[in-house]
């Protein structure tokens, strides 16, 4: 209906009042489609984990507004941005970056049996794996999550290198169902986007938000993202659902938001 395009144009002017260019796609990113009605970020992306999942199914108790089209559409278009700019990272610049993290002083105090959870990289994913070795080797106890279900937070599993795994949703390698679940004490988090403000973008499913979310409830907890620095962006459009990073770690420096 006519009142339903004015509405769209309205809040279009609205995130591009607040955000400068924040509607604008990188050239390229959608092959041999020109700009205009329909648009869209690469339409591979949807296969990454959880895009296929709506916002508003992953986190049914937010209000409309936040779940207003417009605002849905740009973290679409943030994400293929930010998923384009990491892929086309070289794949030694990837490996550099994530030993760069690990060999750096880590920003917060290891004692003995402290837990950390960390993640299986999915494609051009930065590993932590480099860094939650050097956190073993300082008494840490590691984990990784499992997934759930839809709308559920992460199960983290305690893991040791060399322990056996499983694949689970889109590929990705999870401990065994018997490993013990236990509750983080830092959480090391993958990311796409990321702003100076401790806000990130992930793949739309909302399982890192709602698991911060949950463990904060229950303990104190660091998150910590770990990503390539060329993953910055100026400003991630946050809604209540968002859990915010206390740190972000990228090849070229520790970023710390606690005190901001």
């Amino acid at each position: 209906t006519p009142a339903h395009y004015i509405a769209r144009a309205d809040a279009a002017r609205c995130v591009r009042r607040h955000i400068p260019g924040a509607l604008s796609i990188l050239k390229g990113a959608v092959p041999d489609r020109a700009r205009g009605l329909g648009h869209m970020a690469p339409t591979y992306f949807c296969r990454e984990p959880g895009i296929d999942a709506p916002t508003a199914v992953a986190a049914p108790h937010l209000s409309p507004m936040i779940r207003f089209p417009a605002v849905e559409d740009l973290k679409k278009s943030l994400r293929g941005e930010a998923a384009a700019r990491r892929d086309a990272l070289p794949a030694d610049t990837r490996k550099a970056a994530a030993e760069t993290i690990a060999a750096r002083a880590f920003p917060i105090a290891i004692v003995p049996g402290s837990v950390v959870s960390g993640f299986m990289p999915l494609k051009s994913e930065i590993s932590p794996l480099p860094l939650m070795q050097r956190l073993a080797e300082q008494g840490a106890r590691l984990a990784l999550p499992r997934i759930v279900g839809r709308g559920q937070p992460l199960s983290m599993r305690e893991w040791g290198f060399g322990a056996p795994l499983d694949r689970g949703q889109w590929g990705i390698r999870e401990p065994k169902p018997r490993a013990p679940e236990v509750d983080p004490d830092i959480l090391l988090v993958p990311l796409l986007a990321f702003d100076r403000a401790g806000y990130r973008i992930g793949y739309g499913a909302g399982y890192y938000d709602m698991t911060i979310s949950r463990l904060r409830r229950v303990k104190p907890v660091t998150a910590v993202g770990i990503a390539f620095a060329a993953q910055e962006v100026a400003k991630v459009p946050m809604t209540e659902r968002d859990a915010r990073l206390d740190l972000v770690l990228t090849e070229r420096e520790v970023i710390d938001l606690r005190v901001s």
